[in-house]
């Protein structure tokens, strides 16, 4: 058949075209701008946490869990962006509450875990959560150690720490050396701060129960909270040689009062100042501060947050009493 030069030179361009064009493609995978979007579906690294994220967006985990939005949304195949914003808003929720979890069970008990009426009670002022729950630091000793076991008394001795709270947040020793209720400065340093083969240190919470509206209460008749840890107890029937150490800080309205029943030794500082000051081994006895009354002497004014310092030590082998009541219904971990 006879074929006319037009049709001819029509073939001869269009196989031409086809063949440039497969040419230019095969460029295009290996060095084209589509190349970003091959690698945002497959992550080519264990270091691209986006593909780690992914796998395990059901079960967040802290540290990784900062990025598991971000990434999630950018591996995600091209879709509405309605349907993106809702993905991302329901990750967000998850780490969040997953997150607030983890903070909750790193704060130990010696009981029964008391995280789930810490989330329930806690209200926001402004950036801040409160709640009924008080973070405490015990630290174990011997009673061989100096302080502990050999001294005895009926009234608290006050003036064994300074008004100021010092720089370090503990208790300032106001003696250049014994008094009739400790043996010195050295040995007093150890009661707040960890020293090895001296204390050790355990983590638990006290939670401030509202006993009727307005007026919460920590109250504990034998208050043993580190029974058989730590140093153990001696050949007694408890563990008596130990201290308490608790910052928080609270929202001051206006009106509260707070007063501590107990033995041994216990200070409490609002703002820096010292508050209640029942020093010394002694029988339980009870301080009340009225924040109102005091409020020029501490520094404070209704409307604002301030911190409240407290620090306790049991170190005589009778009883061990330990009672928070208080108006204050808003304590904001420190």
């Amino acid at each position: 058949m006879h074929r006319s030069p037009g049709l001819s030179l029509a073939l001869t361009l269009t196989l031409s075209a086809c063949a440039d064009s497969s040419g230019r493609g095969s460029d295009s995978a290996t060095d084209g701008p589509s190349s970003s979007g091959i690698s945002a579906t497959f992550p080519t690294s264990a270091a691209d946490s986006s593909g780690s994220d992914s796998a395990t967006a059901n079960e967040p985990t802290s540290g990784a869990n900062a990025s598991g939005a971000s990434d999630s949304t950018t591996t995600s195949p091209a879709t509405d962006p309605a349907t993106d914003s809702a993905a991302s808003a329901t990750t967000e929720t998850t780490i969040g509450v997953s997150d607030s979890t983890v903070g909750s069970t790193t704060l130990g008990t010696t009981g029964t875990n008391t995280s789930n009426t810490s989330n329930t009670s806690d209200t926001t002022v402004g950036e801040e959560e409160c709640g009924n729950l008080l973070d405490a630091t015990i630290r174990d000793f011997s009673l061989g150690h100096p302080d502990f076991e050999d001294y005895g008394g009926n009234a608290a001795y006050k003036g064994l720490v300074k008004a100021d709270l010092g720089p370090d947040l503990k208790p300032v020793y106001a003696n250049p050396g014994p008094t009739p209720q400790t043996s010195g400065p050295d040995a007093f340093k150890q009661w707040y701060n960890d020293t090895p083969g001296v204390n050790q240190t355990f983590q638990v919470q006290l939670d401030l129960i509202e006993i009727q509206p307005g007026l919460y209460q920590y109250k504990s008749d034998a208050f043993f909270p580190v029974d058989n840890l730590g140093f153990g107890n001696e050949g007694l029937n408890h563990n008596f040689g130990f201290t308490t150490e608790i910052h928080t800080q609270f929202i001051y309205n206006g009106g509260e009062k707070f007063t501590f029943t107990g033995d041994d030794d216990l200070w409490m500082f609002i703002n820096n100042k010292l508050a209640i000051d029942l020093g010394g081994l002694h029988p339980p006895l009870s301080d009340t501060v009225d924040l109102d009354a005091s409020a020029a002497m501490l520094g404070i004014a209704p409307g604002q947050t301030y911190k409240m310092d407290i620090f306790h030590a049991e170190r005589h082998s009778t009883g061990s009493n330990f009672r928070i009541d208080t108006t204050i219904g808003c304590f904001v971990p420190q």
